[in-house]
């Protein structure tokens, strides 16, 4: 028998002054000893303990009681040891037991306990009676639901007091979420280990296969690092099962004593990497930046303890990792160019690094993510065949808006480049080989420009910006009032980003002739704003400022409204003056037209290389469109540009009218052409102007225009309508506008992009039809990559979900997508690693561009049994994700 815990004698106190039986003192079988404080008050009774060894004691005890005062005596001797003369004196004239579970009984009111609470076998012992006994809280047990008290209601109750948690948050995510506050951490590792051992073998049965790891940190003095112990864990013990090293293994021996020596079996690294790498998103998500930061620069710090720093390229959230995957990232793209024409092998290399590179869970690194990503997509345009040459300008033109505009926004980042060396160095050969190429394209373009601006033929297909009132706004407006925007600079990559921001949230449907491809225009020589903006608002090819074109927009719509940036502005409080907005809602006003500067703006001192235009940036857009919803807008610009090269730049030191336009003498030279016509509208009609990106003449500015490439002499022309994709006959629902290239391919199977139309003559006069459907006749869009062969079968998993009886009690209630069209769907994700953006669904699927997004989100419904989210979409509201282990367990489907 060993010495009474105080908390039990305690108990047995509150039983006996509860009885009320009006005597003075109780004695108790135990030992003779006493460690806690010699007198207990209980409900303001103050009774004081006495241990008794032998009868004389007990005596004495009773003689030297004190008035108003109780005993409660402690011995081991019998009844017959203290004789009744002693007994007659104290609680029921006898010694009384001091049993356990007794006082269990007593404390939750119950007389029938579960056998399991004492058999050490089952997990119950009398440490369960002992630690109900000394922790009880104030208030007192809670009762269990029924008349037995059983094993899992004590240990649950004693687990909550003992962690300080809720009743309901017995679970791993709370467990790791208390492991986050020291203080009771460490009140809990002080526990008696019995206490300690049994509570954490409850917890493993409750809180899942995480709790023995935390809780075994938690004894080793660690818990408080549980969470970057976790971020460690997950580097490594990868997702990926790939077998583990000699360097792995030893690192994860050295990890062991933060565990109190545990090895982690691989359940339990995967269950720990699970929740610590959500509770990092979760700490992001919540605006706690600055604690996932602190975890996180802990985990660098443990990794770097044990040796495991060159191992981290396996963390999905650590910045090491980034970093390592960056640069693996980089070495291969860099190979990849050093070798010269890309193979459909070589860059699909590129592409898994890039994958892993986007697996990383970091929101501080996107704009890194994405570089890369325009790394990829211009190593698959230089993998792709290329064909010959335009024939004409109008196909120029359209490779420009097809493809070569998408390798300029992609090149743009390239150029941009990164703060690490090792990949800026990868990024600089990239930008050199897609320059070398394009240099090619933009030399044809200007060629073509040349001839066809001095030949000056009529155009046939081809959009000029002096045609744009009558061959597109005019027709528009024979059906709906429309809003012309005119943003003052805006390239074809420009427009690309822009049209991507104004349609992604659904609100903005975009239109094109006949539902078909984009088309282009083509810019006024020089492409400067003098020349091409009044030729555009004025009907024909003039130059002036924007007094003139005001006078010539009003000559051409007397009942319209030209705005310039003046005209825009309000007073504090309101992002458009008063008389705008009442413009934009009146529809006796059917042409409210805007001039937008701010992409040529920032040619003078911003870095429109590393700007993404959108709604954000260009909120006078967003502004005028939140008040043309019954408009048909009317996207356009007077011309594009290029961005500076720095010190790759070429000036060339020539007395010249701009930085990208002079007049004749002296003649072209090498990167020049000579344009003359009547389409010249400065310089006399005979301008020198250069194709090579790189040259300009004037002071140094952040980007330049006015000369002949395609960036600057190709502008786009973007239609939408607020979802209503029938509003201007001959105009239909835009598909995919990105090519082939830019979205996730099956690369093996790569074909030729770009496929030249039949010749024709560049010269030939060709008569225009007044009827508009017909005045935006293209080519034949480009054939495209065959992304998924036709011949390869259905993947299996596809199969069984289908024919899966909760797949069919889903689809019978929630009114789903075809079945085709969910196998559709899920063959890109699967095809592309449970990965795909939207333009790749929509395109790869057969899914319309503008319905895309509904269509997944049905998807989405119809997958998420019980809230499970089968399919997400990333947090850049581009990328669907499938997770396919979690498909196949919510669907329990049986694969072979």
């Amino acid at each position: 028998m060993t010495g009474p815990e105080p908390s039990t004698i305690r108990r047995k106190l509150e039983s006996w002054l509860a009885e009320k039986d009006g005597t003075e003192a109780i004695v108790l079988r135990a030992r003779p000893e006493w460690s806690g404080e010699p007198i207990l008050t209980v409900s303001g009774v103050a009774a004081r303990v006495v241990p008794c060894p032998t009868p004389m004691a007990a005596r004495a005890a009773l003689h030297d009681r004190r008035d108003n005062e109780r005993l409660v005596l402690l011995t081991e001797l019998a009844d017959d040891d203290l004789g009744d003369g002693l007994l007659a004196h104290v609680s029921r004239g006898r010694v009384r037991s001091v049993d356990r579970w007794d006082l269990v009984r007593q404390m939750f009111r119950l007389t029938e306990l579960d056998p399991a609470i004492a058999d050490p076998r089952m997990g119950g012992g009398g440490w369960i009676a002992d630690a109900l006994t000394r922790y009880t809280p104030v208030e007192g047990w809670p009762a269990p639901s029924g008349a037995i008290l059983t094993r899992d209601h004590t240990l649950r109750c004693l687990a909550v007091r003992l962690l300080g948690l809720d009743d309901e948050q017995l679970d791993g995510a709370s467990l790791l979420q208390w492991s986050t506050d020291a203080q009771p951490v460490l009140e809990f590792s002080r526990l008696p280990s019995e206490v300690f051992e049994g509570i954490t073998r409850y917890l493993s049965d409750t809180a899942g296969t995480v709790a023995e790891p935390i809780m075994r940190a938690v004894r080793a003095g660690h818990g408080i690092e549980i969470v970057p112990l976790g971020l460690v864990v997950a580097a490594l013990w990868p997702t990926n099962g790939a077998q583990v090293n000699t360097d792995v293994a030893i690192v994860r021996t050295r990890l062991e004593p933060y565990f109190g020596g545990l090895r982690l079996s691989d359940a339990q690294a995967k269950a720990l990497r699970m929740i610590t790498e959500a509770w990092i998103d979760r700490a992001r998500d919540t605006g706690q930046q600055q604690e996932a930061q602190r975890m996180i620069k802990r985990a660098e710090q443990l990794a770097a303890s044990v040796d495991a720093t060159p191992l981290l390229i396996a963390s999905d959230v650590l910045p090491s990792g980034f970093d390592a995957r960056l640069r693996a990232f980089a070495n291969v793209l860099r190979e990849i160019v050093k070798a010269g024409q890309p193979t459909p092998a070589a860059v699909q290399m590129a592409q898994q690094e890039w994958e892993k590179l986007d697996r990383h869970r970091t929101s501080d690194n996107d704009a890194r993510k994405d570089t890369a990503r325009m790394a990829v997509r211009a190593l698959r345009w230089l993998a792709s065949r290329e064909a010959t040459g335009p024939a004409t300008l109008h196909d120029a033109v359209l490779r420009q808006v097809h493809d070569d505009g998408w390798v300029d926004r992609a090149r743009l980042d390239i150029f941009a480049g990164d703060a690490d060396p090792a990949v800026a160095e990868a990024y600089r050969q990239l930008h050199r080989a897609v320059d070398l190429r394009r240099a090619r394209h933009d030399q044809q373009f200007a060629d073509l420009l040349a001839a066809a601006t001095a030949a000056d033929a009529e155009p046939g297909a081809l959009l000029r910006v002096e045609d744009v009132l009558d061959r597109v706004v005019r027709p528009i407006l024979e059906h709906r009032p429309a809003l012309l925007l005119v943003l003052d600079g805006m390239s074809v990559a420009a427009s690309t980003e822009l049209a991507e921001s104004l349609t992604r949230s659904g609100m903005w449907l975009e239109l094109t002739p006949d539902g078909g491809p984009r088309t282009g225009v083509l810019a006024a020589l020089p492409t400067v704003t003098e020349a091409s903006r009044c030729s555009l608002l004025s009907g024909r090819i003039t130059s002036g400022l924007a007094h003139d074109e005001r006078a010539a927009f009003s000559n051409q719509f007397p009942t319209g409204i030209l705005l310039h940036k003046k005209s825009l502005r309000a007073g504090a409080g309101a992002a458009l003056d008063s008389e705008v907005v009442a413009a934009l809602g009146d529809r006796s006003v059917p042409l409210v037209a805007a001039v937008v500067n701010t992409i040529d703006d920032a040619l003078e001192s911003a870095d429109p290389g590393t700007v993404v235009w959108g709604a954000d940036n260009i909120t006078v857009v967003r502004d005028l469109l939140a008040h043309a919803l019954d408009r048909v807008v009317i996207l356009v610009s007077d011309h594009g540009h290029v961005v500076d090269r720095g010190p790759d730049g070429r000036p060339r030191r020539i007395t010249s009218n701009g930085n990208r336009w002079r007049s004749t003498p002296p003649p072209a030279g090498e990167g020049e052409i000579v344009a003359h016509g009547p389409r010249v509208a400065l310089g006399g009609g005979r301008v020198v102007l250069p194709w090579r990106e790189e040259l300009r003449y004037g002071s140094q500015h952040a980007g330049y225009h006015g000369g002949a490439s395609p960036a600057e002499a190709v502008i786009p022309l973007i239609v939408m309508t607020s979802g209503d994709e029938n509003a201007v006959p001959g105009w239909g629902g835009a598909p995919v506008a990105s090519p082939n290239w830019w979205r996730e391919t099956r690369i093996d199977t790569m074909i030729p992009t770009v496929v030249a139309p039949p010749a024709r003559s560049s010269t030939r006069k060709e008569t225009v039809p007044e009827d508009v459907a017909t005045l935006f006749e293209v080519a034949p869009p480009s054939q495209p990559i065959r992304e998924l062969s036709a011949a390869s079968p259905r993947p299996v998993l596809i199969d069984a979900l289908l024919a899966s009886d909760v797949y069919q009690r889903r689809r019978g209630t929630r009114a789903p997508l075809p079945d085709d069209r969910v196998a559709a769907l899920l063959e890109v994700l699967l095809s592309r690693g449970g990965r795909a953006t939207l333009d790749t669904m929509s395109a790869q699927a057969g899914v319309p561009a503008h319905r895309i997004g509904n269509t997944v989100t049905a998807l989405r419904k119809l997958l998420q049994v019980e809230g499970y989210p089968v399919i997400e979409i990333d947090p850049d509201g581009h990328t669907v994700k499938l997770d396919e282990d979690l498909l196949i367990e919510q669907f329990n489907l049986e694969l072979p």
